[in-house]
């Protein structure tokens, strides 16, 4: 990666949060309210909201101004809107990310637990390709287990405050050394539950696990890679609307899993963005969720017009493909297709 990093020296200089309002004021954004804006600058910080000005810059080929000058009628306004759109699709989206990957949690160690008859499969090198992906994971949970131990020196606890598996366990049990598998599969990140299950050796464990959620094991290995990157944006609060999400979710080639249908109008590189994450999403919802109203929370969020359906890779019309009409219909938000954005 040697020949990606850059040669330059960063040399510029920490701003006051009146000199950061003064380079925008500077640049031609439009602020109304100065007071209010610094009040937004202060608490979210210049380099999270700069980002949501983007789109309202000059085109570098403009010839008016620089590459960083706002066009003309450009406002605070409009900046902090789109990054209150794009706080608001988080929460969306993470709802989703969270009724998925607890499905996925669980569709692991049911079938793994049951399929071979041991609680403790996991730490059974027997069932793994990679021995060493397979000696970190046992690492792990020992580690988390004496952290949870010692945590738990000192600690009480009432009728209505219980402690938790993990630690009911350990302060219970000696033998065997690790919890159950429904213990542990709670305590691993989502990284953690991808990194397993891709390593699992029979192929025949993939495909039971994946049908689970009504998908086949080569989109569930591929779908878990663009989920963690998601949610990673979510976690630490990053830009979800326009992000590039570097792990791109496969589509689906049998007709046996539901997919989007349209394919005219869709913007440049659209695989890339974050529209095929959102359908994957919503097709798993339709196994563990088939009544969810998350496709309507969406399609609002979208339908408000705060931020360019482009940079999400989502083409004009996109709720009136019958994939989302499936979607929205499922929980009785459209009855007319021509309505929806």
């Amino acid at each position: 990666m040697a020949e990606l990093r850059g040669s330059r020296s960063y040399e510029k200089d920490a701003l006051s949060v009146d000199e950061l309002l003064q380079r925008w004021l500077d640049r031609g954004l439009i602020v109304a309210d100065p007071e209010r804006a610094k009040r937004y600058l202060r608490h979210i910080g210049y380099y999270r909201l700069s980002p949501y000005g983007i789109p309202f810059r000059l085109p570098q080929d403009d010839g008016r101004g620089t590459a960083d000058d706002f066009r003309p009628g450009a406002s605070f306004d409009d900046l902090l809107e789109l990054y209150i759109f794009d706080r608001q699709l988080r929460g969306i989206v993470f709802d989703a990310i969270e009724r998925v990957e607890v499905a996925v949690r669980a569709a692991l160690t049911d079938h793994m637990a049951t399929s071979t008859g041991d609680p403790f499969w996991y730490a059974d090198a027997r069932h793994f390709a990679d021995t060493s992906k397979h000696a970190t994971l046992l690492k792990f949970v020992r580690d988390e287990c004496q952290k949870e131990l010692k945590r738990a020196r000192g600690e009480t606890y009432s009728q209505l405050n219980h402690m938790s598996a993990l630690r009911h366990y350990l302060t219970q049990y000696a033998d065997p050394e690790l919890p159950p598998s429904w213990v542990t599969v709670e305590i691993l990140t989502l990284g953690q539950i991808e990194v397993t299950f891709a390593n699992l050796k029979r192929r025949a464990d993939k495909t039971a696990v994946a049908e689970t959620l009504g998908i086949n094991e080569p989109l569930l290995e591929s779908w878990l890679g663009t989920f963690v990157r998601v949610r990673n944006i979510c976690g630490h609060h990053g830009r979800l609307w326009n992000a590039w999400l570097g792990r791109y979710p496969k589509q689906p080639q049998s007709a046996d899993v539901p997919w989007l249908q349209r394919r005219d109008g869709y913007p440049t590189n659209w695989t890339k963005k974050l529209y095929p994450a959102l359908a994957a999403l919503q097709v798993i919802l339709f196994t563990i969720s088939p009544h969810s109203g998350w496709a309507t929370r969406l399609h609002g969020q979208v339908a408000s017009g705060r931020a360019p359906l482009g940079a999400m890779g989502m083409p004009a019309g996109w709720g009136s493909d019958p994939f989302w009409q499936r979607a929205l219909g499922s929980s009785g938000a459209a009855e007319h297709p021509e309505t929806l954005v």
